[in-house]
């Protein structure tokens, strides 16, 4: 894409929020060029907090961005959806502290952009380009960054019986998100049901937005979407994490086992040390593979 986009016209939604349990309504509106994302607390005199980087308050079994002290809370699936769909520019006005979960996957979010429709500005875009290899580690868990010239992912994931091993790799562009990704829900195990309502999360949750797994398969009526879903779901996780980054990514990204908080230690690094990565127009880098291709 080589210039900056935003939505044809406002579109709204209202469903729960996963962890809080609270009714919550977005209105996603156009808004103009070089603006990024930005959640307007529409509940709170219309407080600001863009979605950056900056603002990652908590990453444990959510991504929450704060601003003087105001919470969004659940940001990775709807950020997820605006990044891969190419979406620069959007107010999300937001009456709640927690984005709603809807069916727990990316896919009513893709639809309210195509119902909305995309504008492009004549501004050119500008994307983030890795320039050397970039990797935390943490007990046994890697996420990686490779210089690349598209975004591409790969992601390993393992969990106990009866899900396993799975692994993902694709590049993601509009139609491979929409078509491979964005329909993969939120999951967890029966086991863990208790505990975590405990901690005061998945206040929220049930059949209609999450996947429950037993010890011998799937609680949900309907199964799953995808034999691989929970690897697609934490591909969805983790672009709509890289979101942060505020601009679009030009880098191969390798999660092993990797969660929210590698996510976020991954961004951090990339953004405390600008030689790590350069700003280049899609122009620019045509013109580099062009004189690649002549030399």
């Amino acid at each position: 894409m080589r210039f900056e986009t935003t939505l044809q016209r406002p579109v709204e939604v209202a469903g729960v929020g996963l962890h809080s349990g609270v009714s919550v309504k977005i209105r996603i509106l156009p808004a103009p060029v070089s603006t990024g994302l930005v959640f307007v607390r529409s509940d709170l005199d219309n407080f600001r907090i863009p979605a950056s980087w900056r603002h990652v308050a908590r990453v444990s079994y959510a991504t929450s961005l704060m601003r003087q002290g105001v919470l969004i809370s659940t940001t990775e699936h709807l950020l997820s959806v605006f990044y891969s769909m190419g979406i620069d520019n959007a107010h999300i006005e937001i009456d709640n502290l927690e984005v709603p979960i809807l069916d727990g996957s990316g896919l009513p979010f893709v639809r309210l952009i195509q119902e909305a429709g995309i504008r492009q500005y004549r501004r050119k875009r500008r994307y983030l380009r890795i320039r050397r290899p970039i990797s935390v580690e943490d007990k046994g868990k890697r996420i990686s960054i490779l210089p690349a010239e598209s975004f591409r992912l790969t992601c390993d994931t393992d969990y106990p019986d009866p899900v396993g091993r799975q692994s993902l790799e694709l590049e993601v562009t509009p139609e491979n998100y929409a078509s491979e990704i964005a329909f993969a829900r939120t999951f967890g195990w029966e086991a863990d049901l208790d505990q975590m309502r405990n901690m005061g999360l998945i206040r929220g949750a049930s059949l209609e937005n999450a996947v429950c797994f037993t010890p011998s398969g799937v609680m949900n009526p309907g199964g799953l979407r995808a034999p691989d879903e929970c690897c697609r779901h934490k591909a969805l996780d983790l672009i709509g994490d890289l979101a942060l980054l505020g601009r679009p990514l030009l880098g191969h990204v390798i999660a092993e086992r990797a969660g929210h908080a590698m996510h976020a230690a991954l961004v951090a690094r990339i953004m405390s040390d600008p030689s790590l990565y350069e700003i280049v127009t899609f122009d620019q880098l045509a013109s580099r593979v062009a004189e690649a291709l002549v030399s």
